[in-house]
């Protein structure tokens, strides 16, 4: 541990005190060097995948499209996700430091949970696209116009920007009666929020964020597939309806793969589950952690066009030999 024990945090004053103490992953304390490594893979493997995705559209005039725009904005919000997690990440795994400054603790949670959002708000994009598309393709070009998806591109960034920005100027100066020791290995909203004296609002202006977003656009997805469920069991062979659904496989995975941990999480806390420490903990390093690591290869696996683009960029073509 720091120097900073939970005794000293547990005497801090009312008022937010200089230091948060982050805790690092259960039974891995005694070593934590070891699990740097697969820490360090994990983010240079999601960043070169998705990296990739990103190269590959934004060189690909065939890919400027808005699927693939959405696409580019999931790979967006992976990369940023997985790059504010690792410097308290890789601080526990290389010195052991479980100490943050209050006002890094804030700008990191600040980026989680926007970069979180977007995640969720793109995926919630990217199913009202799919919708379009198979509920109605002859009006698809017209429906989804440059300025259209514009529009859908300000609105996210819009959201998550008003949803969070005001969180660490109100977390600044809640009062805080509880020892300042996190629950996670990186700083969360909830996670602070939890700390505070009785009777301040932040706790319910946490929840209205989390229900406006993280709650919502499940339920949206979600009928968003019903209404493209409904839409398959219209089509005549059962060929079409295997090509269209397809199409969706790489998006649903996405989606089950973002939010399962998370109402799982939810879940856990809401009834109080006993749940060992190490095994809530790993959930929520998979719901931040995996979804950027395998993203990318969802989508170069499933997407036709997009792998055949990538092989593309990779191979070296041949050249036929005069005679």
């Amino acid at each position: 541990m720091s120097p900073f024990s939970i005794q000293e945090a547990s005497n801090s004053s009312t008022l937010m005190a200089p230091t948060f103490l982050l805790v690092g992953l259960p039974g891995l304390e005694a070593t934590p060097s070891w699990w740097s490594v697969p820490l360090i893979t994990i983010y240079l493997l999601s960043a070169l995948g998705n990296g990739t995705v990103l190269w590959i559209i934004a060189l690909e005039p065939t890919l400027h499209r808005p699927m693939y725009f959405f696409l580019f904005l999931l790979s967006v919000s992976d990369v940023g996700l997985a790059t504010v997690l690792m410097p308290t990440l890789l601080g526990l795994a290389f010195t052991d430091a479980h100490a943050i400054p209050a006002s890094a603790c804030l700008l990191q949670m600040f980026f989680i949970h926007v970069f979180s959002v977007m995640e969720s708000s793109v995926l919630l994009a990217m199913a009202f696209d799919r919708a379009v598309a198979i509920c109605r393709p002859l009006h698809y070009s017209v429906l989804l116009t440059n300025g259209v998806i514009s529009k859908i591109a300000v609105a996210i960034a819009f959201r998550c920007l008003s949803l969070h920005l005001p969180l660490p100027f109100l977390l600044a100066h809640m009062p805080y009666c509880r020892p300042q020791v996190l629950t996670h290995s990186y700083c969360l909203h909830p996670d602070m929020v939890r700390l505070a004296c009785p009777g301040t609002w932040g706790a319910f202006y946490s929840l209205v964020v989390v229900l406006s977003a993280m709650a919502l656009d499940p339920l949206l997805i979600f009928f968003s597939y019903g209404l493209i469920g409904r839409a398959l069991q219209g089509v005549g062979s059962t060929e079409d309806r295997w090509k269209a659904g397809q199409t969706c496989a790489a998006h649903l995975s996405a989606v089950l793969l973002f939010y399962t941990p998370m109402i799982l999480l939810a879940l856990i806390n809401r009834f109080k589950l006993p749940l060992p420490l190490p095994a809530h903990t790993l959930l929520s390093y998979v719901h931040f952690l995996l979804p950027p690591l395998i993203n990318p290869v969802l989508y170069s696996v499933k997407m036709k066009e997009i792998r055949e683009k990538i092989l593309k960029r990779l191979l070296p073509r041949k050249v036929g030999c005069a005679l």
